[in-house]
């Protein structure tokens, strides 16, 4: 069992910490701490406070993505040993790079601390030094060093720099970037070898040894766990585990394409900056700074040399009749697009020439391939995003496969049509070239509205979007099937399947679109508005009627005979209960269990409550009333069906946790306005094309009439004129709902002129009344009834939903069933018309049947 996965047990126990408050505050407030990040403090705190787990000396490995945030990982890590005791920090990366400005720079864009260190009302400077002989005891001190320069250091006494004396009389931590390098020795597996060559490796166990209170942190995204000798040396070491698998699935990369072509690579290389000229101009038409770059990896430094000879003479000389040539042989739908895009903007072939003369210029490219300059190269590669710097082409052949940080790379062009694979897997170059895919993937921070989160896609169900592109880079090749195979397995390998996905297209039925609701008809919607602190009364809904799950002491085990595969798997047969409670409940029961369940988090002392709930009285009011814990509703799975006050303890602490972080990342409240606005049904609702990951056994992503949707369900809605769409490709709960509807098709028919469903794949959002949580209902009938002046429309939202999450998305259900009575449509201009916003009981086959019924029979 991994590290990680032990101390996912502690939480069942509650022993897991909470992230403490001194290290956001210390922390750049301009990088906001993700969920993720968080949780990788808080296991290494969990781990670090448990004397019991922790070993001594400590070592762990932090197994993150790259682009995940390893550095500022450091830093909170750095801020929080600083407060255990720890001042001496020595820094070591494989490779010499700029890591050292994100620590000690103030100016950087990309520095991490606050701008003033406070930990327990003391000021705390960061310092650089040579060496710990006279380090500030008030300060936090860094010796940055490469692998090479410390192994040389300690080996090879010199005059100012780290000698082994360091290490004796001091407690360090040690901290390892890119912390594949140091497993040389363990990757041999050879014992007599780790004991006799002083390798790199060896160097830092030597450190790392000789004082029992030391710390080395080792963060790397790659780590070979498929060598055996190095899964066993860390198996009791990676204390947290973020893969690029989960950390694109998150939604925290930008999304990869190839962009494949017969052109000349010269051609290549055109078509990829007018592609990149295009993001920018995107950008600009949003109000987003950002410089697109490209980045142009060659096989040879003489290669790269060359071509980059090539492309500014090539740019020098660039005209109109060239991109217009380049234009009409191209029959890839994104460059199309894109061509429409100057053509519809007035810009010319002429002038999109004079442009990228302009913005791919000598002065804005840039080799990195010289070791001469590398170091300033370092600087000017990691500062791509900075305003002042000019650079949109860098040219490279391996100097940017690791310690790279850049957010605006957006396109990747291969300069060479050569392979490495045999029988099918890939070689070097291929897998080198899947890594520096995934680096460059780190996504380009921005955001149009207040609710999304800027650090995270934001378009993957909308992909005609136009920033849609901006949240996608690209990698030009030739097109080749075997090299795309031998990439696309390469990159499978690294946590990326780009084999997956399937795009769908809602396209609306032409007759709906001529139609005059359409044409001229009103959908409504509400805003999401700032509620003052002075009317919080209570948890938002999303928490407050939330059920907690928690599973404590089962006794569940099993046996397995690993050679048997299943056959040898003989698990224990245990009866459990589950315990339906509330923390009202509990604290009746005994009230000193959720008292001292509340008091293992800051947040929850009485003064900090009172910030954030100002019309809160006293901590027993919090505990008792329904607008707070009251009737936050707990599910107990234990072997006892009464379970003891121990375990009703570790159950409140658990949930406690993820209270507390929901309630400390609250910066403003909101509530949803009462008003509903009018937009034409023309503006909201329209072709959309929407990406699916491995859709299977007609569930999600599958078209209603596909063959593995159940017969019952299975229809052909390009033949049903009251859906809107072609086709509906929802889950299997929404596909259960359409055949329902269609039940009741020709009685609605007979009461109403016009009768429509719509689905709402993300086109409409509404905001719940009472916390301002946003919610976009997966469909919206539309019934239409003319009177003596004008007509009646009945705008009703319905939710289906699967059985697993009934209970915990309950506030979306009841703020659907608030519409009719608070809802109040208003048009921009008054007509004859009258206009109501109503919303149904969820749609579930299980629960909520009869209630449905009963909705759909109002209707009628």
């Amino acid at each position: 069992m991994y590290l990680y996965e032990q101390i996912e047990q502690a939480k069942n126990f509650g022993a897991y910490k909470e992230l403490p408050k001194y290290i956001p505050d210390n922390l750049n407030p301009s990088f906001e701490l993700r969920p993720y990040q968080k949780d990788a403090f808080c296991n290494f705190i969990t781990y670090f406070e448990n004397e019991a787990l922790c070993r001594k000396p400590t070592q762990t490995l932090f197994h993150m993505a790259t682009g995940s945030g390893k550095t500022l990982i450091m830093a909170g890590l750095m801020l929080y040993l600083f407060k255990q005791g720890y001042r001496n920090f020595l820094f070591f990366v494989n490779l010499s790079n700029i890591v050292q400005k994100t620590f000690l720079n103030r100016t950087s864009s990309k520095y991490l601390f606050a701008d003033e260190i406070n930990i327990d009302g003391e000021k705390v400077k960061i310092r650089e030094v040579n060496n710990f002989q006279a380090s500030d005891p008030n300060a936090i001190n860094i010796c940055f060093t490469t692998i090479q320069g410390l192994h040389s250091d300690i080996w090879f006494v010199k005059e100012n720099s780290v000698s082994i004396d360091d290490f004796r009389d001091n407690k360090i931590v040690l901290i390892s970037d890119e912390a594949h390098h140091l497993n040389v020795d363990t990757r041999r597996g050879n014992k007599e070898e780790i004991e006799n060559y002083r390798s790199w490796e060896s160097t830092v166990k030597s450190i790392f040894e000789m004082n029992n209170q030391n710390v080395l942190l080792e963060f790397t995204a790659t780590c070979d766990l498929a060598n055996e000798n190095i899964k066993r040396e860390y198996e009791n070491k990676i204390i947290f585990d973020y893969p690029l698998k989960k950390f694109r699935d998150d939604g925290y990369s930008k999304e990869i394409r190839t962009m494949r072509s017969d052109i000349s690579i010269m051609e290549r290389a055109l078509q990829a900056i007018v592609l990149s000229q295009y993001r920018l101009k995107i950008f600009e038409d949003f109000r987003i700074r950002c410089k697109p770059v490209v980045l142009f990896k060659a096989k040879t430094i003489a290669e790269s040399k060359a071509f980059m000879k090539e492309f500014i003479d090539t740019i020098k000389n660039l005209n109109g009749s060239v991109l217009e040539r380049l234009a009409d042989i191209t029959e890839i739908d994104t460059m199309k697009k894109v061509y429409s895009y100057f053509e519809k903007n007035g810009i010319t072939f002429e002038q999109l020439a004079q442009e990228l003369k302009e913005a791919f210029g000598e002065d804005k490219c840039l080799s990195v391939n010289e070791d001469a300059e590398a170091e300033k190269n370092q600087i000017i590669v990691n500062s791509l995003e900075d305003a002042n710097n000019p650079y949109r082409a860098i040219f490279e052949v391996r100097k940017l496969d690791e310690g790279w940080d850049v957010l605006n790379l957006f396109d990747i062009v291969r300069l060479y049509e050569t392979r490495d694979a045999k029988n099918g897997i890939p070689g070097k170059t291929t897998i080198a070239e899947a890594q520096l895919i995934g680096r460059g993937a780190r996504y380009y921070p921005f955001k149009l509205e207040e609710w999304q989160n800027k650090y995270q896609r934001k378009f993957d169900k909308d992909l005609d979007h136009p920033l849609r592109i901006c949240e996608e880079l690209y990698y030009h090749c030739q097109n080749e099937s075997r090299y795309i195979a031998e990439l696309y397995r390469a990159l499978k390998e690294i946590g990326i399947d780009m084999e997956n996905t399937v795009t769908r297209t809602y396209k609306l039925k032409d007759e709906f679109k001529a139609d005059p609701l359409y044409q001229q008809g009103y959908v409504f919607y509400n805003e999401r508005l700032i509620k003052s602190r002075s009317e919080v009364t209570g948890l938002s809904p999303t928490i407050r009627n939330h059920t907690y799950d928690v599973t404590i002491a089962t006794g569940r085990a099993a046996e397995d005979t690993l050679m048997l595969g299943e056959e040898g798997t003989k698990e224990s047969s245990v009866t459990t209960y589950t315990k339906h409670t509330s923390f009202a409940e509990i604290a009746r029961i005994n009230y000193s269990i959720v008292h001292r369940a509340l008091r293992k988090y800051d947040v929850f002392k009485f003064n900090r409550l009172k910030s954030y709930f100002p019309q809160l009285k006293s901590i027993n009011q919090f505990i008792f009333d329904d607008k707070y814990l009251g009737n936050v509703k707990i599910d107990i799975t234990s072997r006892y069906e009464d379970p003891s006050p121990a375990i009703l303890y570790v159950a409140c602490v658990n949930v406690l946790k993820k209270i507390a972080t929901s309630i400390s990342n609250i910066e403003e409240t909101y509530e949803g306005s009462k008003t509903f606005m009018a937009k034409y049904i023309r503006e909201v609702f329209k072709d959309k094309r929407v990406n699916y990951t491995n859709p299977t056994d007609g569930g999600l992503g599958v078209s209603q009439n596909d063959n593995t949707v159940p017969m019952a369900w299975k229809l052909d809605l390009s033949k049903e004129d009251w859906f809107v769409f072609e086709d509906n490709y929802g889950t299997s709960e929404e596909k259960a709902f359409i055949a329902y509807f269609k039940q009741y098709v020709d009685k609605l028919k007979a009461k109403y002129d016009k009768v429509y469903l719509i689905r709402n794949e993300r086109q409409l959002a509404i905001y719940s009344f009472d916390g301002g949580e946003r919610f976009e209902p997966d469909y919206l009938l539309f019934l239409h009834s003319p009177k003596v002046n004008g007509y009646e429309q009945l705008q009703i939202f319905i939710e289906p939903k699967g059985t697993h999450l009934v209970k915990n998305d309950s506030w979306k259900e009841d703020f659907l069933l608030q519409l009719e009575s608070n809802a109040i449509p208003i048009v921009k201009f008054a007509d004859d018309n009258n206009y109501r916003i109503w919303g149904f009981h969820f749609f579930n086959r299980d629960l909520r049947r009869k209630e449905f019924d009963e909705d759909m029979n109002r209707l009628l």
